[in-house]
């Protein structure tokens, strides 16, 4: 019997969730994080939640981890310092970065970049210099290496970038620069570019690998401290982390290319959607993921999620692949406000956080924010968890008092105009990545999870158009069901910049393959058997002269079959659904990548035993809310309790240990076989 374990920690809290991968029953927990030291809650809830399925931690095969570490070391500015080392003559590479004016009204704006990863006084330069077809032009200066070098050493750098160019087409310069990095830095970790990012345009992969090296020390401890405690408590399984890419990576790839795991921490709740769309039978989703801060969205197309080529973290923006997930400032914490100048409700991006946090939670918060209307309106029922968990909803009237004072309207109007704005902000940003990138919403399921997407998915999907409104099973922590369901990846990279009337078909197909035997043997050394391994490739195509290119993703199969004509046809269909239009230009292929997968798991979902479709056995008790103006009757119904097969009208409120789910009049919900509640119009 084996045991998955998928862990996600949060600002707030730990979500842990244990998978029997031979009958599908799981167990979950939430624990209180700590910030001094991510291992500690994780510990603790590994010890609970091993305690609640009397399972062992030695019995734990897989440890399957999403973590923010990476994403907090670039945020808060806490990476290691980084001593560059780049080709004679480019030593302001960082500073020059890519010319960018931030909105039309840029001209009389005073920008200031952001500071870059690497210091311009950590920057030295070397002589050598390849061309761009990978022959050497002039001979690497070793001694101007060593002196360099040495000169970074006495300056204190933490952490090693060598950077040189066209290296991505010869790395001879940067690998040896590389070795005698390591004789005079022993302990430091050493990223180079043709390694991390083997692609043209110097500045993305200059910047790229700097930032790998920068959260390099970090990951690396965080890393390490975990593995040992894991250890102590008894787990010999395998550790993996979660790719910015939704895919997993083991702890030890992890710490030599952490520019990965950037976005390691919103991947996982894209990955739980598309576990439960399969056993759904659900094919293209919507996720709607809302936490107390913020809201993240993401498009699901025939169980395949939107990918990107750029990570983007606050100010920074790397060249790594990274499931395309937007997030706007939007979410329960989300305070609302009139401001004087406008007379105007506005909700968010400012958010009460976990302290003080909404009034409701009686914390000491003062400042309206979203939970608080919708305890107010009584979406948010008071006594949750049996009365395990009071919320104080007189306190969130006083505080919801202060906006309709402030706008001149009665209680329950302001705390529905606060919920109204919210939802437009989380329908905004679902809009960038469905009708903006040309998908129509009509044709996806909406899926709501974290603490509170399920009492926002029936209104959002009003507003989308987009049904089933679906809260899965375990809706709180799907980020961590992510983590235990999804499958080991990796890919490597290589320029090709080459038009496509010159390119031959078979010449392509020898190069991807070469790439495809180096990640299929990546996974091998990872303990994948040859057989469950499966390939992909990435082509990055443009019209010639275009400043931009579009990702395509590809079969070996396929690709021999179609040849270079069927990969045009494709990009031409994808460019005229992204922008309404084709060019006459030619086309030009720029960058090839190929994509090794582990095994695809099949984990099986719980069923539910089957009901008559009355969920009287479920129904807690009856309850009053305010909703299209009035007072309403409802009736709130324990989770756990529902059978397959049961049918909800609306008004109604379904709760659970990790969230609420809002049953909107004029809407029916369905409990479907493995759990999930899918709610429809009436």
């Amino acid at each position: 019997m084996g045991y998955r374990l998928g862990v996600d920690v949060g600002g707030t809290f730990t979500d842990l969730l244990l998978f029997n991968s031979d009958t599908g029953a799981f167990w979950r927990h939430k624990t209180p994080s700590t910030p001094h030291d991510s291992s500690e809650g994780i510990l603790n809830g590994v010890t609970a939640i091993c305690g609640q399925a009397g399972v062992a931690t030695a019995e734990i095969d897989y440890f399957l981890h999403g973590t923010t570490v990476a994403t907090n070391a670039v945020l808060e500015g806490k990476g290691a310092r980084v001593g560059l080392i780049v080709t004679e003559g480019y030593r302001d590479i960082m500073q020059i970065a890519r010319s960018y004016v931030p909105g039309g009204l840029a001209a009389w704006i005073i920008w200031p970049k952001p500071t870059p990863l690497a210091a311009l006084e950590d920057t030295v330069t070397v002589g050598g210099r390849m061309n761009a077809q990978g022959e050497e032009v002039r001979p690497l200066d070793e001694a101007g290496a060593r002196a360099a070098l040495t000169q970074l050493k006495d300056k204190g750098v933490e952490a090693i970038t060598v950077s040189f160019m066209n290296a991505y087409t010869n790395g001879a310069h940067e690998a040896r620069v590389g070795e005698l990095a390591r004789e005079i830095f022993p302990n430091a970790p050493i990223s180079l570019s043709h390694e991390v990012l083997p692609e043209m345009q110097e500045y993305e992969r200059t910047l790229t690998t700097v930032a790998n090296a920068a959260v390099r020390p970090v990951v690396s401890k965080y890393v390490s401290n975990l593995r040992d405690k894991l250890a102590v408590s008894g787990f010999s399984g395998k550790l993996s982390l979660l790719r910015s890419d939704g895919g997993l990576m083991s702890a030890q790839k992890a710490e030599e290319h952490p520019v990965n795991i950037l976005m390691s921490g919103p991947a996982g709740g894209v990955t739980g959607a598309l576990w439960v769309g399969k056993n759904a039978g659900i094919r293209n989703i919507l996720t709607l993921d809302v936490g107390g801060t913020s809201t993240d969205v993401a498009l699901i197309e025939n169980l395949e999620p939107r990918r990107v080529r750029t990570t983007e973290v606050g100010h920074l923006a790397v060249r790594a692949s990274s499931l395309d997930v937007k997030t706007v400032g939007a979410g329960g914490g989300s305070i609302a406000y009139v401001p004087e100048l406008t007379g105007a409700l506005r909700v968010g991006p400012q958010s009460a956080g976990a302290v003080p946090g909404p009034v409701a939670y009686g914390k000491g918060g003062e400042a309206p924010t979203v939970t608080d209307a919708n305890v107010v309106l009584g979406y948010l029922p008071e006594n949750l968890l049996g009365g395990s968990f009071k919320l104080d909803r007189e306190g969130a009237k006083k505080a919801v008092q202060t906006i309709a004072d402030a706008l001149g309207i009665d209680l329950m109007a302001a705390a529905r105009g606060i919920i109204d704005i919210v939802n437009e902000n989380m329908f905004g940003a679902l809009r960038m990545i469905s009708v903006q990138q040309g998908y129509d919403p009509r044709h996806f399921a909406l899926m709501g999870f974290g603490g509170a997407g399920p009492l926002h998915v029936n209104a959002v999907a009003r507003l989308m158009g987009s049904w089933p409104a679906v809260s899965p099973v375990s809706p709180g922590v799907l980020c961590a069901l992510g983590d235990a369901t999804t499958r080991m990846r990796t890919e490597t990279a290589r320029s090709f910049s080459r038009l496509a009337t010159t390119t031959d078909a078979a010449e392509l197909i020898t190069i991807l393959k070469e790439m495809s035997d180096q990640t299929r043997a990546e996974l091998r050394s990872d303990g994948i058997a040859e057989g469950d391994i499966t390939s992909e490739f990435e082509i990055d195509v443009r019209y010639a002269g275009q400043a931009f290119e579009v990702p395509l993703t590809i079969t070996p199969e396929i690709l021999e079959r179609d040849g270079i004509d069927g990969i045009l046809r494709r990009f031409d269909e994808e460019h005229l659904r992204l922008f309404t239009f084709n060019m006459d230009t030619p086309h030009e292929i720029v960058n090839l990548r190929a994509v090794a997968l582990g095994q695809a798991l099949d984990l099986p979902a719980a069923e539910l035993p089957k009901g008559d479709g009355n969920p009287a056995a479920a129904k807690m008790r009856d309850h009053v809310l305010w909703m299209d103006g009035k007072e309403q009757a409802a009736i709130i119904y324990d989770r756990s309790k529902l059978k397959q097969g049961d049918v909800i009208p609306g008004p109604a409120i379904v709760i659970e240990m990790d969230s609420t789910t809002l049953i909107e009049t004029g809407c029916v919900a369905t409990v479907d076989k493995v759990g999930n509640i899918l709610i429809n119009l009436a």
